[in-house]
């Protein structure tokens, strides 16, 4: 019987760390033992380890498909300043480029080979892969694989391709998120043979689950309450649309809550730039629709806050899941409203497939039940995947009887009916305390993180990963031997940057501190300057980076707080006269109604406009009336 193969010291050297998670070894052994596998393990759970160690302590390329071309290329460039040699092949290279990685992935230069499903599509792929030396297939979001997932993709149907191609290579699909049905559809499809089955529980006791349904009027104070609570620590919150991504950064901004906003009619490259300046703590507050996330490794989130409902448990938790991956505790907040069922429900009507739409409605019934009923939401999570909890009652979730003290303060009575605009006062919350010696020190090496990310252009958690920041904090090591003590610190790691790190440890000793951020306009008062220089909303949208409906909606906020008359330019006299007669019908309240009355040529943005301005007569004209 042959020896078994060490795999402390290569997890040491290249990774830094001296012990595995729970299941990685038993993943790890699996797959050099040639095994098909199947991986269920929750967002933090260390699933890429579980393939790339193999690739180090085997003979051979390990293929990892991958939907997400970022990931792809942040995970090859991490794996390479480790000293594992990666590539990608997907279609963000030239095609000399592609020529060179094909070449030299024949010649076997690669311990990890990263490609996307669309790529193995192409009649072209499978020719060179029988070319080159292949230890395994690594299939990551496996999910997307079944109908019954919550993500299916059409293409991830060509991966079961491989079998028929390549008999005697293993496959292994890894997943964060799938359900009993979608793990037999996984099998199925991919035609595994035997496979060793690794299903981590879905029960995360560190994390806190807080549901809470609201009116539109509240939700926007809860929110900010919220984020004031969780002040210095990184957030991440999803709204369901772009324009509500773009009119929550503002609205955060305007109340001196900085916040960077993701979505996708964003150019790459500010999609990049906000994504690092957040993931390097430039910025704590990150405000994405569901396009952002997917393969982010930040491990200290203190909260993921929905502002709507998710379309699906699997959606809900893989996302909520972003939060407290360094294992300390962290916040799941869902603030919906009914709306949002309305709103899910309709999409689930527009599909056309019958068995899709069928499966549409169920996700929806069961999202609906988790956020209504008062069991358990840890519970209902792990049921839901499969799993049977011995337990009723877990104490982390609202309905347990955990409450958050930023959630229970009571809103203010001018709140009113504010259909989700930003005119209520904010309640004084506490400044946060001035930063103590450790906070200090984090905050420095933070800055040289950033630094040091911006000079080799890459990531910042590429240079240094949150939780081996925060135990250089704590340890503050003061040499090489030291340093190699810091878990997430291998031997090529330290090498590049074990002097520069040793170096800003004795500068801050000698009193050096970081430089504070320069302070930014306000959106709301760059708008206001925008319009003095006698700009029209279609210039402010463009020098401001806004979709015209965000910059429209923030003037009509200040139409109707007195800060703007309305302007003839905005809307012509015959329009503001057709939209205001429809307004005396319809009320004020809603703008789809008077939408649906008006004549098709008059815009949403128009509209708005309107109302901003007959809301400000509206109170003007009850502060007139004696008491």
């Amino acid at each position: 019987m042959p020896a078994e193969i060490d795999l402390l010291t290569p997890l040491k050297r290249y990774w830094g760390y001296s012990m595995f998670r729970p299941l990685q070894e038993r993943i790890v052994r699996s797959l050099l033992a040639g095994n098909d596998t199947c991986v269920v393990m929750p967002t933090g759970g260390g699933k890429s380890l579980c393939y790339q160690l193999p690739a180090v302590a085997s003979q051979g390329t390990v293929v990892v498909i991958s939907p997400l071309i970022a990931l792809m290329q942040d995970q090859a460039t991490q794996l390479a300043q480790m000293g594992i040699p990666a590539a990608v092949l997907n279609s963000t290279l030239s095609e000399a480029e592609q020529s060179k990685v094909m070449s030299r992935a024949r010649e076997g230069a690669f311990r990890l080979l990263y490609v996307s499903p669309e790529r193995i599509a192409r009649g072209d792929t499978m020719g060179w892969l029988q070319q080159v030396p292949i230890a395994f297939f690594a299939i990551d979001e496996a999910h997307c694989i079944s109908e019954w997932g919550h993500e299916f993709r059409p293409e991830y149907r060509q991966l079961s391709r491989l079998r028929s191609q390549f008999p005697d290579r293993p496959i292994a699909a890894f997943t964060a998120s799938a359900t009993r049905h979608v793990r037999h559809d996984i099998l199925a499809q991919l035609q595994l043979r035997n496979p060793h089955k690794y299903i981590a529980s879905f029960y995360r006791p560190n994390l806190r689950y807080l549901v809470r349904e609201c009116q539109s009027h509240e939700q926007m104070q809860l929110l900010v309450n919220a984020l004031r609570s969780y002040a210095g620590s990184n957030v991440i919150v999803y709204s369901p649309t772009i324009s509500r991504v773009e009119e929550t950064v503002d609205f955060l901004e305007d109340h001196d809550i900085a916040a960077v906003g993701y979505h996708g009619k964003m150019g790459s490259d500010d999609r990049r730039r906000n994504q690092e300046r957040w993931m390097s703590d430039e910025v704590r507050v990150l405000v994405g629709t569901i396009a952002f996330g997917l393969g982010i490794n930040k491990a200290a989130v203190r909260a993921v806050i929905h502002l709507s409902l998710p379309k699906s448990i699997e959606q809900y938790y893989q996302e909520a899941g972003r939060a407290g991956r360094d294992g300390e505790s962290a916040d799941c907040v869902l603030l919906w409203q009914k709306k949002d069922a309305g709103l899910l429900g309709f999409f689930a009507n527009q599909i056309t497939d019958n068995a899709e739409r069928e499966r549409a409605w169920e996700r929806y019934r069961i999202i609906r039940e988790f956020v209504e009923s008062r069991r358990c939401r840890h519970r209902q999570i792990c049921v839901h995947f499969g799993e049977a909890p011995k337990w009723e009652k877990c104490d982390a979730c609202d309905v347990c009887g955990s409450a958050a003290e930023w959630m229970a303060k009571s809103l203010p009575a001018s709140a009113g009916k504010a259909a989700g605009k930003k005119r209520f006062p904010l309640q004084p919350m506490p400044a946060p305390a001035a930063g103590s010696e450790a906070e200090d020190l984090r905050e420095y090496l933070r800055e040289w993180r950033r630094a040091m990310a911006k000079e080799k252009n890459v990531p910042a958690y590429i240079v240094l990963h949150d939780s081996s920041l925060e135990e250089i904090c704590r340890r503050q090591p003061k040499s090489f031997a030291e340093l190699h003590e810091i878990p997430g610190i291998g031997e090529r790691k330290a090498e590049i940057y074990g002097q520069p790190i040793l170096d800003t440890l004795e500068k801050f000793s000698q009193g050096q501190r970081a430089g504070g951020a320069e302070r930014k306009a306000k959106p709301v008062d760059q708008t206001l300057r925008l319009l003095a220089e006698g700009k029209t909303l279609e210039e402010i949208a463009q020098i401001r980076g806004r979709q015209l409906s965000t910059i429209v909606s923030g003037i009509a906020n200040l139409l109707e707080t007195g800060q703007l008359e309305l302007q003839p330019g905005w809307v012509t006299k015959e329009k503001q006269s057709v939209i205001e007669a429809a307004c005396a019908k319809a009320g004020l309240d809603r703008y789809k109604p008077l939408k649906d009355i008006l004549p098709p040529e008059i815009t949403y943005d128009e509209i708005r406009l309107v109302v901003g301005n007959l809301r400000r007569r509206q109170t003007l004209n009850k502060a007139a009336v004696p008491a």
